[in-house]
């Protein structure tokens, strides 16, 4: 049974990826002349997208094992009691009424009954079609009767929107889908809610006609189709590189570059994680995969392993804003604020860079002062190695070439794809050995694409029923009085605001509620402190989008800590408090790009776009290398140690100056400078070193 059902999944899978595939070069093809519903109607493409996820989602979730009662899942539970009861009120046949029983039955029942999950996964996986089917065959009507949907229509919509939150819950647990079932709370029962917070409460059958029937909104909304025109195809492309094991050799390929040295693991480490980032713009998987690989590095050259899990896990979220493939909430910015994909490229490289210095500034002062060696790179990784290899980052210049002429990046991806393949079939060493293995690599692709793409549709669902209330706006003019408008506090309460949302929340999700409630009124407020309105709206976002990538190394729930903590045998928790600790900085570079004008040029096009880049481009110079001045001094700081040990008073008046540093102006910019510079120029005397071995300051 088991081996049927995998096998099942695997071809759906593969179905799917193909379907994704074909969608991109449809308008290529001869059948571009006809009319073929699933492939030319928005509407119904999106639908057959959620369908694809649903469907192998729950025959993915059978093979889980047992889970258990916890209380997120019995809070969830009492929660999804309450839009049910509001449909179970509606005037309509007791027929609809136990269809809509049955669906809410087979997603949330096992968060409480965990006995029966498996035997509703297989009746959820049944179920998803017939809602599925519905839209096809109804999604003209279904669109003129989203405000007055018939009984039919409130059925498939509920029926669909429990689904999608019982596989969230399976996937990436309660939280999510606790914050969309609050929000379905907040509009049934708005007068319940305080102050500013408080509105008319909305009808049962009108949510659920926004949320099923129409084309931009709930479950099919702009960032579902995130889903549909980006994520899938840089999963399956993730799928393609693991299936051809492509990672060792850019691993490899990363130990000739930067492998000698004391402080060679962490900055293959970090090289490898860069490469996978070109790959993937997941940071766990990526944490998980080069962890396992550089793990014997850090052991041969002694490294504490805490240190190492905490670098290895800070690295690997550095995929997250490695262009060309960044994260998912990068495309849902794009959507959002209609820009070119490759703005968000540019405004990534300085994120991207700063995070890799302080990797990298960090873990050169700790080899130095821990007295770690060096380890010895392989004799056959060589030059000629690299040269063998250099074709495997062919394909990443077709997609930045695509991007930079303008083509969609579904059909940039895609041609990586298929050159990938190529390439696999002609080089002896990673041909694979039967074309079995691509099939297995593309429905691999999106199996990865799962967890992702439902909390994508639980998002949407979220920014839908915000968007019904006004809260945005409301949450804006909270957010203007409690920081007096002040930007500084504003920035501060926002960034708390999204670690938190994504120490329970993907970080796609944490990204569309945090930029939802919180980016009108940064915005506003940076307009105010003298930011231009067009470039305090690409920072702003950035800024959102930044610290919700932050989550995902942030302890107590740091996904890439737990990576990291299960490959170097480590506290998962130890593991994320020094994965924090580690390039400690980039939880403050990041305030830079909205506290003032200067502050944007870390992201270069805030200012290109304002003046042009020949205005523009000493201000981006200079603030490149400021903050990578005040990335090396807080490393210096934290690990306490410049050409010396420093004691815990110099470390703190180091740590200060670089804040002096990281700060976009540049007079006190200078001060910090000049501040910090003295710690790198005073050297320790004998006496002050034997003093400082005697107290055992470090």
């Amino acid at each position: 049974m088991e081996k049927i059902i995998r096998r099942f999944s695997s071809i759906l899978a593969l179905i799917a990826a193909l379907y994704s595939l074909y969608w991109v070069i449809h308008p290529h093809t001869p059948m571009a002349r006809f009319h073929v519903l699933v492939l030319d109607i928005t509407q119904v493409s999106r639908a057959t997208h959620v369908f694809f996820l649903v469907l192998v989602g729950y025959l993915l979730s059978w093979e889980k094992g047992r889970t258990r009662i916890t209380p997120g899942s019995a809070l969830l539970f009492c929660l999804s009691l309450v839009p049910l009861y509001a449909f179970l009120q509606l005037r309509m046949p007791v027929f609809y009424k136990a269809l809509a029983l049955i669906y809410w039955a087979v997603a949330i029942l096992p968060t409480v009954v965990p006995g029966i999950r498996r035997f509703c996964d297989i009746a959820a996986a049944l179920l998803c079609v017939v809602p599925y089917l519905y839209q096809v065959l109804n999604f003209e009507e279904l669109i003129e009767r989203a405000m007055f949907p018939e009984h039919a229509d409130l059925v498939m919509g509920i029926g669909l929107v429990y689904l999608v939150l019982g596989l969230v819950y399976r996937f990436t647990g309660s939280v999510l889908p606790i914050l969309v079932l609050f929000f379905f709370a907040y509009n049934l029962h708005g007068r319940k809610f305080p102050g500013v917070f408080a509105h008319a409460p909305f009808p049962v059958d009108l949510l659920i006609g926004k949320l099923y029937c129409e084309t931009e909104a709930g479950l099919f909304g702009i960032i579902t189709g995130v889903s549909m025109k980006y994520l899938v195809y840089f999963t399956i492309l993730g799928g393609i590189v693991a299936a051809l094991q492509i990672g060792k050799i850019l691993a490899n390929i990363s130990a000739i570059a930067v492998g000698k040295g004391p402080d060679g693991p962490a900055r293959v480490t970090s090289v490898a994680s860069i490469f996978m980032g070109m790959f993937s713009g997941s940071g766990a998987a990526d944490t998980q995969f080069v962890s396992t690989i550089v793990r014997p590095m850090y052991e041969r050259a002694g490294y504490d392993r805490l240190v190492a899990a905490g670098v290895a896990a800070t690295a690997g979220t550095i995929a997250m804003v490695t262009p060309p493939i960044l994260g998912s909430m990068a495309f849902i910015m794009v959507e959002i604020l209609s820009i070119p994909y490759l703005w968000v490229c540019i405004m990534a490289l300085g994120p991207m860079v700063m995070y890799l210095v302080a990797i990298l500034a960090y873990n050169a002062f700790y080899v130095r002062k821990e007295g770690i060696k060096s380890v010895e790179v392989r004799e056959d990784l060589n030059r000629s190695y690299l040269f063998r290899y250099s074709y495997i980052f062919v394909p990443i210049f077709v997609i930045i070439a695509c991007i930079y002429l303008g083509y969609p990046v579904s059909a940039a991806v895609t041609s990586a794809i298929f050159l990938f393949i190529i390439f696999g079939y002609i080089d002896k060493t990673v041909r694979p050995k039967s074309f079995k293995v691509i099939l297995n690599g593309l429905a691999s692709g999106f199996e990865h694409l799962i967890p992702i793409g439902i909390a994508v549709v639980a998002a949407n669902i979220i920014m839908t029923l915000m968007v019904i209330t006004g809260l945005p706006s409301k949450f804006s003019q909270f957010l203007l009085q409690l920081s007096a408008q002040n930007l500084i506090i504003a920035t501060v309460f926002a960034a708390i605001f999204t670690l938190i949302m994504g120490m329970g929340v993907p970080p796609t999700a944490t990204y569309v509620i945090s930029s939802s409630l919180t980016a009108p009124a940064i915005q506003q407020i940076a307009v105010a402190n003298g930011v231009p309105s067009d470039a305090a709206l690409l920072a702003t976002h950035m800024f959102l989008m930044y610290y919700a990538i932050l989550a995902d190394v942030t302890p107590p729930v740091a996904l890439s800590g737990y990576a990291a903590a299960s490959v170097f045998g480590t506290h998962p928790l130890k593991t994320g408090v020094y994965a924090a600790k580690v390039a400690l900085p980039k939880y403050i570079f990041g305030f830079s790009f909205i506290l003032s004008y200067y502050g944007t040029a870390l992201l270069a096009m805030p200012m290109v776009v304002h003046e042009g880049l020949s205005h523009s481009w000493l201000s981006i110079l200079s603030r490149y290398a400021l903050v990578a001045v005040a990335v090396v001094l807080m490393s210096a700081a934290t690990v306490g140690y410049t050409r010396r040990t420093l004691s815990r008073i110099e470390s703190v008046v180091l740590f200060l100056a670089s804040l002096l540093v990281f700060y976009p102006d540049l007079i006190t910019g200078a001060i910090g400078v000049i501040v910090g510079a003295w710690f790198f120029i005073k050297r320790s005397n004998p006496s002050e070193k034997e003093e400082y071995h005697e107290a055992g300051v470090s």
